[in-house]
């Protein structure tokens, strides 16, 4: 009886004498970070709504139905644009996914080198070329406009497809993401390794730490595209021949001409809810490519 009483009041493992068990505590929601959130994601998404919504309509149904009521009209929109001017609009699409994509390339490739340079050589002046670098970050792109406008008008590139790529190649935010990220993914040791193994410089950055970096150059690259893809200024400063204009000039051009034209308004907005959809793709592929794994890279190489 009474080692049967000792058993029973022996407490069970992985609870505190003297204390009743009893279901695990819920955990609180957070409600005014969460309120927060919900109303950030309102603001941001409700211009989206809207213009998806928009595009739908004709003419006639944007100005005389419900902001949020869906329209009959997409199909048609999108016929008139693709119509209008024997297809332009399709031309600006070409012209932004060159524009954004081969300067994001080539801006990536520039970054991932620099940012390697940074991270792993030590030579004299670096922390000063890295901190004009920052405060090529801190520069608003608005100042660089003219001046990059007047250098390339001595180089007669205005007008021209170079006028709008070369000015991307460099971005000292994307040199900054690759500095920081390739000296946390890319081990001094893997490095020095590399060395006593007898591959030369070159071989360890395209063998070694590049698959290592990938992960940020992934993420250079997605902002710099968005970055060009939405770029204004620079085109509207170096561009006059409406035939190489991006998607940005072009909709701003047809906005202004819809102005006098109140037909053109549906057409603008479509064509804004179309060029959002190569930015959507692009985020849904890339994503996959973003890995907490820093190793992988090189272990599978």
């Amino acid at each position: 009886m009474s080692s049967l009483a000792v058993r029973k009041a022996r407490p069970a493992a992985g609870t505190t004498p003297g204390t009743a068990q009893g279901p695990p505590p819920r955990r609180r929601i957070a409600l005014v970070p969460t309120l927060t959130l919900l109303l950030g994601a309102v603001y941001c998404l409700l211009p989206v709504a809207w213009v998806v919504i928009a595009a739908t309509k004709s003419g006639s149904e944007l100005f005389s139905t419900f902001t949020f009521l869906p329209g009959t009209g997409f199909a048609d929109n999108v016929s008139d644009l693709s119509a209008y001017r024997d297809g332009v609009y399709w031309t600006w699409m070409a012209n932004s996914a060159l524009y954004a994509g081969l300067g994001a390339l080539l801006s990536t490739a520039v970054s991932a080198v620099s940012g390697y340079a940074l991270a792993t050589y030590r030579f004299r002046g670096r922390e000063t070329l890295f901190n004009v670098l920052l405060a090529g970050v801190l520069m608003p792109p608005v100042i660089l406009a003219v001046p990059q406008y007047l250098l390339l008008a001595e180089a007669d590139l205005t007008d021209s497809y170079l006028s709008v790529l070369l000015p991307q190649i460099l971005s000292p935010y994307g040199v900054y993401l690759a500095r920081i990220y390739a000296a946390a993914a890319v081990p001094a040791d893997v490095v020095e390794a590399g060395r006593m193994d007898g591959a030369g410089e070159w071989r360890i950055f395209t063998r070694v730490a590049l698959p290592m970096m990938v992960p940020g150059l992934v993420t250079v690259f997605l902002f710099q595209f968005v970055a060009v893809w939405n770029n204004f200024l620079l085109p509207y400063i170096m561009l006059s021949d409406d035939e190489r204009f991006p998607i940005t000039l072009g909709l701003y051009t047809l906005l202004e001409q819809g102005a006098n034209t109140p037909a053109l308004y549906t057409l603008v907005i479509t064509g804004a809810f179309l060029a959002v959809l190569p930015l959507v793709a692009l985020f849904l592929v890339v994503q996959r490519f973003w890995s907490l794994d820093l190793l992988s890279g090189a272990v599978k190489s």
